[in-house]
């Protein structure tokens, strides 16, 4: 779903007029219309860039970088050791103030698991239930099985699934999704409809796709998802994608592409 600069005029208008509003965009005079559409374009934009720079900065400390800080602290131990001995227990003064003001530093500075030093260096964050990343499988069915699932009169635009399987997916992704068109959701909102994903399963890549061989960095899954549809008229359908995850920081895999869409 990469973007596209050299579309036509005729491409990007009807790209516009794929682009579900709300009924009070669809109301007013036609300058009112177009002024009330680019309001709330510029605005689904707008909070998909927040979303996204918000999760890059709350992103868990690199472990190098987390190394550096614990040998710097580890450092001033011994230097305060050295410069005031009875830090050691060799004169009256209690030490317990020592070591209870040290050791929460070492712990905040700690590399660990992607949504867990998240929750908790952002108190103001809203405490839903840290997502599983530990799992290439896992998080590709997670991702698939929260974008696939849709109810446009409660989702409001095709941003509201992109942002439910965020938490699964990288941030450039995440952006790149909100932020294009989407055939199928306005499919869906045509046929008065809400998808419901019954069966999904993630497992390894055919070798007929002739995709990247995995690395302990990045691997490809091939996912299978059977969604249930209930509208004017109900029927099934059967996505089969290609998913590609990557885990640079080596202990939480994200979906980075998206074949198959």
């Amino acid at each position: 779903m990469a973007k596209n600069d050299d579309r036509s005029p005729q491409e990007w208008r009807e790209i516009l007029r794929s682009w579900d509003y709300p009924e009070e965009v669809e109301t007013g005079r036609r300058r009112e219309r177009r002024r009330a559409r680019r309001a709330h374009r510029t605005e689904a934009r707008r909070r998909t860039t927040q979303w996204v720079r918000e999760e890059r900065r709350r992103d868990p400390i690199r472990p190098r970088a987390a190394l550096v800080i614990v040998a710097v602290i580890l450092g001033l131990g011994v230097g305060a050791r050295w410069l005031w001995p009875g830090l050691n227990g060799d004169d009256d003064r209690p030490s317990a103030s020592v070591s209870a003001s040290s050791t929460p530093a070492v712990q905040d500075d700690k590399p660990g698991t992607g949504e867990t030093d998240t929750a908790t260096s952002s108190p103001s964050s809203s405490p839903s239930p840290a997502a599983d990343l530990s799992k290439p499988d896992h998080v590709a069915e997670s991702a698939i099985r929260r974008y696939l699932t849709r109810n446009p009169p409660a989702d409001g635009d095709h941003t509201a699934p992109v942002l439910k399987a965020a938490p699964y997916m990288a941030p450039a992704l995440v952006e790149n999704l909100a932020s294009s068109s989407d055939p199928a959701w306005d499919k869906l909102v045509s046929r008065g409809g809400v998808a419901t994903v019954t069966t999904i399963k993630a497992g390894p890549v055919p070798e007929k796709k002739r995709l990247p061989v995995d690395t302990p960095l990045r691997v490809w899954r091939q996912v299978t998802a059977k969604v249930h549809v209930k509208g004017y008229t109900d029927y099934d359908e059967q996505h089969v994608l290609q998913v590609e995850l990557t885990n640079p920081s080596g202990n939480a895999w994200r979906v980075t592409r998206i074949l198959g869409l």
